[in-house]
């Protein structure tokens, strides 16, 4: 274990550590809605993986026996260690100890003060089709005339609308109800809407049927969300699922998502928040004005003429109705590139964009994106910052965020967005991907076609957009690992360069037991070897909403554990038993972005 490596905390312990140096816990006040068992019924040792909870006969408590001491907190606490009639009429003859005096002890107590509003308030996570409709009609008056009654419900919380996606998952049902929990609204896209699905979501959510990989079917999904969480994976090893569920399935929601936020852009007059800002469009021959074809060589020296294959490229709009940029490099050290003076609409400026997203097409090959910024009416004081990205056979949105640019010289300082006046979009032969064409042969890597659509700005956002569960492939046949990862991987990318505000979380192998038990583990590299249960990474997900450091963020995630010699290099955060648990910023904010 390294220097740098945290000390992981166990709620127990941290707890423990409180209970002794904060004696004056008289103040803590228990909310009746921290618990998660009306939403997720579980037995008393596990009450937040979201099973069912087998009914069984409750012990018999001695009135005179002092509330022991634990370290759960009334949030993990199931049905089974609610206090029932007799025992709180047994309790109510006890006098006040200090024994009692313990978190647990004391929620017990505060939900016999608000009984009335409990015993229909409880209800809410086991509301099913069955339900009478008087009591749904009690309910919903409560909640209507009250609000959330929860101190864990998140501010701005019944403002937003979530799509979960693979709602019946193992993650997808804990989702669901934590988000429930906190006052969200919540949409589930499922594949059919049999008695089996109705019985394993609340009654309050809306069901919308789709499916992920006919885009057709999404439109109404997305209808009124602001954000995503997708924990659908396959349900089998078969490429044909894999590629339909964990690639073109992201790939279609990302893009159903962003036609709505275009729509409602356009409804806004482009004042939403979510509006582009569109550099250029290549709709017509006239939209290729002023772009400039340019040959440049790294070498300026004589011994590169030996070397010079020849180079030609050119920018035209042909019959069908495309922009295309193609030609190529045989010369060694060569280059050609397209340049433009940006002309932006009057009061729009870059530094209120967080980068570039490109809609592009071609034969795969990858380019270098050039900014030059710097006082316009002296070019001589520019300074250049360049990023490179890879495209895909046929068409894709290439995300290139203001970040991710460099400066050429190392001593300028970083990319001004506000100073960008001229765009380039640069191919060198050098550093291509080999890329098979339609017939299996590879093609020439000097030889190049690059479609243009458009390319707009990314308005600057706080929050994620989207929620992408993932995986480590710890756990997989390892005879069909490598299928899975690269279907996951592939809808990663796409998911990176929608131009959504992204998180992308690989949990290790899942586990059926209570989540906020054990410390978690935050990395990048594939290093981990644990799983997690599946309770925390629900957790993680709701968390991540409105997290800011999570935002443009992959990580792995797994519980605490020793790691082996050579690879105890990550990053370590504990889970803090307090009444925020605010665990995940603290642990993103040392991760990088876009990874």
């Amino acid at each position: 274990m390294s220097a740098a490596t945290a000390t992981a905390l166990s709620p127990s312990t941290s707890l423990r550590n409180s209970l002794n140096s904060y004696p004056n816990w008289m103040k803590w006040q228990s909310s009746p809605c921290q618990s998660t068992t009306f939403f997720i019924p579980r037995a008393a040792a596990s009450p937040d993986t979201g099973k069912g909870n087998k009914k069984r006969k409750p012990k018999a408590k001695k009135p005179s026996s002092p509330t022991p001491v634990t370290t759960t907190t009334t949030e993990s606490m199931s049905e089974e260690e609610q206090p029932q009639p007799q025992q709180q009429q047994q309790q109510q003859q006890v006098s006040l100890s200090l024994d009692d005096v313990n978190p647990v002890g004391l929620g017990r107590k505060s939900r016999q003060i608000f009984d009335d509003v409990w015993r229909k308030f409880s209800g809410l996570g086991q509301i099913s089709r069955t339900t009478r409709a008087d009591d749904m009609e009690a309910l919903d008056a409560l909640l209507i005339r009250e609000g959330p009654m929860c101190e864990f419900a998140i501010p701005g919380a019944q403002n937003t609308t979530v799509l979960v996606v693979g709602a019946t998952s193992r993650i997808g049902r804990i989702v669901v109800r934590k988000l429930m929990l906190r006052g969200y609204t919540v949409k589930a896209l499922v594949r059919k809407a049999d008695q089996e699905v109705l019985d394993m979501l609340p009654r309050s959510v809306e069901i919308v049927i789709g499916d992920v990989g006919d885009p057709s079917s999404l439109q109404a999904a997305v209808e009124g969300c602001n954000k995503i969480i997708y924990c659908a994976t396959a349900r089998s090893t078969i490429t044909g699922d894999l590629y339909r569920v964990d690639h073109q399935g992201v790939s279609n929601l990302t893009k159903a998502l962003q036609d709505y936020n275009n729509k409602l852009a356009q409804l806004r007059a482009g004042k939403s928040s979510k509006s582009k800002l569109l550099i250029t469009k290549f709709k017509s021959e006239d939209s290729l004005h002023g772009w400039e074809v340019r040959q440049g060589t790294y070498f300026q020296d004589v011994i590169a003429s030996k070397y010079d294959g020849g180079m030609d490229a050119k920018f035209e709009y042909t019959e069908t109705g495309q922009a295309v940029f193609s030609g190529y490099v045989f010369t060694r050290g060569g280059y050609v590139e397209l340049s433009k003076k940006l002309s932006l609409p009057l009061g729009s400026t870059l530094d209120r964009y967080e980068g570039l997203v490109l809609s592009v097409g071609g034969n795969g090959r990858s380019y270098v994106v050039i900014l030059e910024a710097g006082p316009s009416a002296d070019t001589t004081q520019s300074k250049l910052y360049f990023a490179r990205i890879n495209t895909k056979i046929g068409f894709c949105r290439v995300r290139v965020p203001f970040s991710s640019f460099r400066p050429v010289k190392p001593d300028d300082p970083p990319l001004d967005p506000f100073l960008v006046h001229t765009l380039t979009i640069r191919f060198e032969p050098r550093r291509q991907r080999p890329v098979e064409g339609s017939a299996g042969m590879k093609q020439d890597p000097r030889s190049f076609k690059l479609i243009l659509e458009y390319i707009k700005a990314l308005p600057t956002g706080q929050e994620t957009d989207f929620i992408l569960v993932s995986c480590t492939g710890l756990g997989v046949e390892p005879n069909r690992r490598e299928q899975v990862l690269k279907a996951k991987r592939a809808g990663e990318d796409s998911l990176r360069r929608s131009g959504l505000g992204y998180t992308i979380i690989r949990p290790g192998p899942l586990m059926e037991e209570p989540g906020g038990q054990r410390a978690l583990i935050f990395d990048q590299g594939n290093r981990i070897s644990q799983g997690i249960s599946c309770a925390d990474v629900a957790d993680i997900c709701v968390k991540a909403l409105h997290d800011t450091t999570a935002r443009n963020k992959s990580f792995d995630v797994s519980h605490e554990y020793v790691a082996e010699q050579g690879r105890e290099l990550y990053e370590l955060v504990a889970h803090l038993p307090d009444k925020a648990n605010n665990y995940l910023t603290p642990a993103l904010s040392v991760l990088e972005k876009n990874t």
